[in-house]
Protein backbone atom coordinates (compact mmCIF):
# COMPACT_ATOMS: atom_id res chain seq x y z
CA UNK A 1 0.00 0.00 0.00
CA UNK A 2 1.30 3.19 -0.98
CA UNK A 3 0.18 6.70 1.18
CA UNK A 4 1.98 8.88 -1.92
CA UNK A 5 -0.76 7.70 -3.65
CA UNK A 6 -3.45 8.52 -1.70
CA UNK A 7 -1.65 12.57 -0.78
CA UNK A 8 -1.49 12.76 -4.61
CA UNK A 9 -4.77 12.13 -5.24
CA UNK A 10 -6.14 14.62 -2.34
CA UNK A 11 -3.84 17.38 -3.31
CA UNK A 12 -4.94 17.21 -6.84
CA UNK A 13 -8.72 17.00 -5.99
CA UNK A 14 -8.70 20.27 -3.24
CA UNK A 15 -6.62 22.21 -5.47
CA UNK A 16 -8.74 22.16 -8.45
CA UNK A 17 -12.29 22.07 -6.64
CA UNK A 18 -10.24 24.87 -4.44
CA UNK A 19 -10.57 27.18 -7.34
CA UNK A 20 -14.38 26.96 -7.67
CA UNK A 21 -15.07 27.09 -3.81
CA UNK A 22 -12.64 29.00 -1.66
CA UNK A 23 -11.78 28.06 1.96
CA UNK A 24 -13.84 24.54 2.30
CA UNK A 25 -10.87 21.86 1.83
CA UNK A 26 -12.26 19.83 4.63
CA UNK A 27 -15.53 19.20 2.53
CA UNK A 28 -13.56 18.85 -0.67
CA UNK A 29 -11.39 16.03 1.20
CA UNK A 30 -14.74 14.27 2.21
CA UNK A 31 -16.16 14.35 -0.49
CA UNK A 32 -12.67 12.36 -2.27
CA UNK A 33 -13.08 9.88 0.43
CA UNK A 34 -16.86 8.94 -0.49
CA UNK A 35 -15.45 8.89 -4.06
CA UNK A 36 -13.16 6.24 -3.34
CA UNK A 37 -15.23 4.55 -1.04
CA UNK A 38 -17.78 3.68 -3.42
CA UNK A 39 -20.47 5.93 -1.35
CA UNK A 40 -22.65 8.72 -2.04
CA UNK A 41 -22.91 12.20 -1.00
CA UNK A 42 -25.99 14.27 0.78
CA UNK A 43 -24.75 18.00 0.75
CA UNK A 44 -26.57 20.04 2.88
CA UNK A 45 -26.75 23.94 3.54
CA UNK A 46 -29.16 27.01 2.97
CA UNK A 47 -29.61 27.88 -0.65
CA UNK A 48 -27.20 29.95 -2.23
CA UNK A 49 -24.17 28.56 -0.08
CA UNK A 50 -22.17 26.99 -3.31
CA UNK A 51 -23.43 23.54 -2.83
CA UNK A 52 -24.03 22.81 -6.74
CA UNK A 53 -21.13 24.77 -7.87
CA UNK A 54 -19.06 22.04 -5.69
CA UNK A 55 -20.27 18.64 -7.06
CA UNK A 56 -20.00 20.38 -10.21
CA UNK A 57 -16.04 20.74 -9.77
CA UNK A 58 -15.99 17.54 -8.82
CA UNK A 59 -17.79 16.25 -11.84
CA UNK A 60 -15.28 17.86 -14.18
CA UNK A 61 -12.21 16.56 -11.69
CA UNK A 62 -13.04 12.81 -12.02
CA UNK A 63 -14.45 12.68 -15.68
CA UNK A 64 -16.70 10.57 -16.94
CA UNK A 65 -20.45 11.52 -17.84
CA UNK A 66 -22.70 13.99 -15.88
CA UNK A 67 -26.29 14.31 -15.31
CA UNK A 68 -28.06 16.67 -13.87
CA UNK A 69 -31.79 16.88 -12.29
CA UNK A 70 -33.35 19.15 -10.97
CA UNK A 71 -35.42 17.79 -8.45
CA UNK A 72 -39.53 19.25 -8.26
CA UNK A 73 -42.48 17.51 -6.76
CA UNK A 74 -43.85 16.89 -10.19
CA UNK A 75 -40.75 14.86 -11.22
CA UNK A 76 -41.93 11.22 -11.98
CA UNK A 77 -39.67 8.06 -11.44
CA UNK A 78 -39.13 7.05 -15.22
CA UNK A 79 -37.56 10.48 -15.66
CA UNK A 80 -35.13 9.61 -13.65
CA UNK A 81 -34.90 5.94 -14.75
CA UNK A 82 -35.68 6.11 -18.46
CA UNK A 83 -38.84 4.33 -20.25
CA UNK A 84 -39.35 1.86 -23.21
CA UNK A 85 -40.98 3.73 -26.36
CA UNK A 86 -42.84 2.67 -29.42
CA UNK A 87 -40.57 3.62 -32.44
CA UNK A 88 -43.00 3.95 -35.26
CA UNK A 89 -40.47 4.06 -37.85
CA UNK A 90 -38.95 0.62 -36.51
CA UNK A 91 -41.79 -0.72 -35.29
CA UNK A 92 -40.33 -1.70 -32.14
CA UNK A 93 -40.31 -0.43 -28.56
CA UNK A 94 -36.76 1.07 -27.92
CA UNK A 95 -35.57 2.21 -24.43
CA UNK A 96 -34.37 5.61 -23.64
CA UNK A 97 -32.53 5.68 -20.65
CA UNK A 98 -32.99 8.90 -18.02
CA UNK A 99 -29.88 10.83 -16.20
CA UNK A 100 -29.26 7.93 -13.57
CA UNK A 101 -27.44 6.19 -16.54
CA UNK A 102 -24.12 8.35 -16.03
CA UNK A 103 -20.84 7.38 -14.00
CA UNK A 104 -21.35 11.34 -12.01
CA UNK A 105 -25.30 12.13 -10.92
CA UNK A 106 -25.78 15.56 -9.27
CA UNK A 107 -29.45 15.30 -7.81
CA UNK A 108 -30.46 18.94 -6.88
CA UNK A 109 -32.35 19.63 -3.93
CA UNK A 110 -33.12 15.84 -3.92
CA UNK A 111 -35.64 16.73 -1.03
CA UNK A 112 -38.32 18.63 -2.93
CA UNK A 113 -38.86 15.72 -4.89
CA UNK A 114 -41.95 13.55 -3.13
CA UNK A 115 -41.07 9.98 -1.67
CA UNK A 116 -42.15 7.80 -4.61
CA UNK A 117 -39.83 9.55 -6.76
CA UNK A 118 -37.05 10.11 -4.17
CA UNK A 119 -36.98 6.10 -3.89
CA UNK A 120 -36.46 5.61 -7.31
CA UNK A 121 -32.82 6.22 -6.65
CA UNK A 122 -32.65 3.43 -4.44
CA UNK A 123 -31.83 0.26 -6.64
CA UNK A 124 -29.42 2.65 -8.56
CA UNK A 125 -27.47 4.02 -5.02
CA UNK A 126 -27.28 0.47 -3.53
CA UNK A 127 -26.75 -2.03 -6.30
CA UNK A 128 -25.22 -0.11 -9.10
CA UNK A 129 -28.41 -1.10 -11.35
CA UNK A 130 -31.61 -0.04 -12.74
CA UNK A 131 -34.84 -2.32 -13.54
CA UNK A 132 -37.41 -1.39 -16.15
CA UNK A 133 -40.07 -3.44 -17.29
CA UNK A 134 -38.83 -6.71 -15.24
CA UNK A 135 -35.11 -5.82 -17.54
CA UNK A 136 -32.25 -5.05 -15.38
CA UNK A 137 -29.32 -2.25 -16.78
CA UNK A 138 -26.05 -2.64 -15.24
CA UNK A 139 -24.40 1.30 -14.38
CA UNK A 140 -20.68 2.05 -15.17
CA UNK A 141 -18.45 2.14 -12.88
CA UNK A 142 -17.26 4.51 -11.18
CA UNK A 143 -20.68 5.48 -10.39
CA UNK A 144 -21.61 8.38 -7.45
CA UNK A 145 -24.63 10.15 -6.83
CA UNK A 146 -24.10 13.57 -4.92
CA UNK A 147 -27.29 15.07 -3.41
CA UNK A 148 -28.11 18.78 -2.40
CA UNK A 149 -30.95 19.46 -0.07
CA UNK A 150 -32.36 22.58 1.65
CA UNK A 151 -33.19 22.33 5.46
CA UNK A 152 -36.13 20.37 6.06
CA UNK A 153 -37.42 23.63 7.71
CA UNK A 154 -37.66 25.28 4.26
CA UNK A 155 -40.71 25.72 2.56
CA UNK A 156 -41.97 22.77 -0.16
CA UNK A 157 -39.42 20.03 0.83
CA UNK A 158 -40.13 16.28 1.82
CA UNK A 159 -38.12 14.52 4.57
CA UNK A 160 -35.75 11.83 3.05
CA UNK A 161 -36.66 8.07 4.32
CA UNK A 162 -34.62 6.54 7.01
CA UNK A 163 -33.80 3.98 4.50
CA UNK A 164 -32.48 6.69 1.94
CA UNK A 165 -30.51 8.58 4.32
CA UNK A 166 -28.68 5.74 5.53
CA UNK A 167 -27.39 4.63 1.77
CA UNK A 168 -25.74 8.36 1.50
CA UNK A 169 -22.11 7.77 2.82
CA UNK A 170 -21.70 11.02 4.44
CA UNK A 171 -23.77 14.08 5.26
CA UNK A 172 -21.40 17.24 4.60
CA UNK A 173 -22.03 21.02 4.61
CA UNK A 174 -20.66 23.71 3.23
CA UNK A 175 -21.65 26.97 5.53
CA UNK A 176 -20.98 30.27 4.72
CA UNK A 177 -17.11 31.63 3.42
CA UNK A 178 -15.19 34.32 5.56
CA UNK A 179 -15.96 38.22 4.26
CA UNK A 180 -12.49 37.86 2.64
CA UNK A 181 -12.85 34.79 0.55
CA UNK A 182 -16.44 36.34 -0.16
CA UNK A 183 -14.59 39.79 -1.91
CA UNK A 184 -12.41 37.37 -3.25
CA UNK A 185 -15.43 35.88 -5.22
CA UNK A 186 -17.00 39.22 -6.11
CA UNK A 187 -13.67 40.60 -7.95
CA UNK A 188 -13.12 37.16 -9.30
CA UNK A 189 -14.39 35.59 -13.30
CA UNK A 190 -17.83 34.02 -13.54
CA UNK A 191 -17.99 30.97 -11.72
CA UNK A 192 -19.15 28.59 -14.30
CA UNK A 193 -15.98 29.95 -16.47
CA UNK A 194 -14.00 28.72 -14.04
CA UNK A 195 -15.44 25.45 -13.70
CA UNK A 196 -15.12 25.18 -17.15
CA UNK A 197 -11.48 24.90 -17.30
CA UNK A 198 -11.09 22.19 -14.68
CA UNK A 199 -9.71 18.52 -16.20
CA UNK A 200 -9.92 15.45 -15.01
CA UNK A 201 -7.41 14.71 -12.56
CA UNK A 202 -7.85 11.58 -12.01
CA UNK A 203 -7.89 8.01 -14.56
CA UNK A 204 -10.77 4.87 -14.10
CA UNK A 205 -7.69 3.09 -13.83
CA UNK A 206 -5.89 5.64 -11.06
CA UNK A 207 -9.54 5.64 -9.32
CA UNK A 208 -9.79 1.30 -9.56
CA UNK A 209 -6.41 1.41 -7.75
CA UNK A 210 -6.82 3.49 -5.09
CA UNK A 211 -10.53 1.97 -4.23
CA UNK A 212 -8.37 -1.79 -3.95
CA UNK A 213 -5.07 0.15 -2.17
CA UNK A 214 -7.25 1.57 0.81
CA UNK A 215 -8.40 -1.80 1.99
CA UNK A 216 -4.40 -2.39 2.95
CA UNK A 217 -4.94 0.45 5.54
CA UNK A 218 -4.37 -1.64 8.92
CA UNK A 219 -6.33 -1.03 11.47
CA UNK A 220 -5.42 -2.18 15.38
CA UNK A 221 -7.82 -4.07 17.38
CA UNK A 222 -8.00 -1.06 20.17
CA UNK A 223 -9.15 1.70 17.65
CA UNK A 224 -11.83 -1.39 15.65
CA UNK A 225 -13.20 -1.72 19.83
CA UNK A 226 -13.23 2.03 19.85
CA UNK A 227 -15.02 2.24 16.91
CA UNK A 228 -18.05 -0.53 17.85
CA UNK A 229 -18.21 1.33 21.07
CA UNK A 230 -19.04 4.48 19.24
CA UNK A 231 -21.47 2.42 17.06
CA UNK A 232 -22.48 0.85 20.54
CA UNK A 233 -23.79 4.07 22.16
CA UNK A 234 -25.71 5.08 19.79
CA UNK A 235 -28.09 2.02 19.80
CA UNK A 236 -28.11 2.18 23.70
CA UNK A 237 -28.79 6.35 24.16
CA UNK A 238 -32.24 6.76 25.66
CA UNK A 239 -32.49 10.35 23.44
CA UNK A 240 -32.66 8.44 20.17
CA UNK A 241 -35.58 6.24 18.69
CA UNK A 242 -32.80 4.10 16.68
CA UNK A 243 -29.15 3.67 16.21
CA UNK A 244 -26.06 3.77 13.42
CA UNK A 245 -26.85 0.43 11.27
CA UNK A 246 -24.44 -2.15 10.34
CA UNK A 247 -23.95 -0.47 7.07
CA UNK A 248 -22.99 2.77 8.83
CA UNK A 249 -20.64 0.82 11.22
CA UNK A 250 -19.02 -0.31 7.84
CA UNK A 251 -19.25 3.19 6.05
CA UNK A 252 -17.28 4.54 9.64
CA UNK A 253 -14.67 2.06 9.06
CA UNK A 254 -13.83 2.90 5.35
CA UNK A 255 -13.82 6.28 6.41
CA UNK A 256 -11.54 5.74 8.51
CA UNK A 257 -9.11 3.66 6.39
CA UNK A 258 -9.00 6.53 3.52
CA UNK A 259 -8.78 9.84 6.24
CA UNK A 260 -5.53 7.77 6.99
CA UNK A 261 -4.25 6.95 3.64
CA UNK A 262 -4.82 10.58 2.70
CA UNK A 263 -2.92 11.54 5.96
CA UNK A 264 0.04 9.62 4.56
CA UNK A 265 -0.40 6.67 7.14
CA UNK A 266 -0.99 3.25 6.39
CA UNK A 267 -2.98 2.35 9.54
CA UNK A 268 -5.84 4.05 11.30
CA UNK A 269 -5.33 5.94 14.54
CA UNK A 270 -8.40 7.06 16.53
CA UNK A 271 -8.12 10.73 15.23
CA UNK A 272 -8.82 8.79 12.10
CA UNK A 273 -12.55 7.96 13.68
CA UNK A 274 -13.43 10.68 15.51
CA UNK A 275 -12.86 12.85 12.44
CA UNK A 276 -15.58 10.71 10.15
CA UNK A 277 -18.10 10.37 13.18
CA UNK A 278 -20.65 13.13 12.58
CA UNK A 279 -20.21 13.42 8.71
CA UNK A 280 -21.04 9.43 8.20
CA UNK A 281 -23.16 8.66 11.18
CA UNK A 282 -25.28 12.15 12.06
CA UNK A 283 -27.88 11.39 9.04
CA UNK A 284 -28.41 8.04 10.31
CA UNK A 285 -29.76 8.38 13.68
CA UNK A 286 -32.50 10.38 15.30
CA UNK A 287 -34.31 11.43 18.18
CA UNK A 288 -36.98 9.84 19.98
CA UNK A 289 -39.15 13.46 19.54
CA UNK A 290 -39.08 16.18 17.11
CA UNK A 291 -36.28 18.83 19.73
CA UNK A 292 -33.63 21.32 18.52
CA UNK A 293 -31.36 18.22 19.50
CA UNK A 294 -28.54 18.27 16.75
CA UNK A 295 -27.46 14.64 15.76
CA UNK A 296 -24.00 15.85 15.15
CA UNK A 297 -23.51 17.83 19.02
CA UNK A 298 -25.45 14.47 20.18
CA UNK A 299 -22.89 12.45 18.67
CA UNK A 300 -19.78 14.91 20.26
CA UNK A 301 -20.95 14.41 23.36
CA UNK A 302 -20.92 10.30 22.91
CA UNK A 303 -17.16 11.02 21.89
CA UNK A 304 -16.25 12.83 25.07
CA UNK A 305 -18.09 10.22 27.52
CA UNK A 306 -16.21 7.43 25.24
CA UNK A 307 -12.17 5.98 26.66
CA UNK A 308 -9.91 7.15 23.63
CA UNK A 309 -6.95 4.15 22.93
CA UNK A 310 -3.51 5.08 23.57
CA UNK A 311 -1.29 4.04 20.61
Amino acid sequence: MNPDLFVSFRDRLQESCGKVILGKEETIRRVGVCLIASGHVLLEDLPGTGKTMLLRAFARCIGGEFRRIQFTPDVLPSDLTGIHFYNQKEGVFEFRPGPLFANVVLADEINRAVPRSQSALLEAMEERQISIDGKTFPLAEPYIVMATQNPIESYGTFPLPEAQLDRFFMKLSLGYMTPEQEKQVLRRPDTRGIIETISPIVTPQELALLRQEYRAVSVSEDVADYLMSVITATRQDQRLAYGVSARGSLALYKASQITAAMAGRDFVIPEDVKENVAPVLSHRIAAVTRSHLDTADLLAGLLEELPVPLE
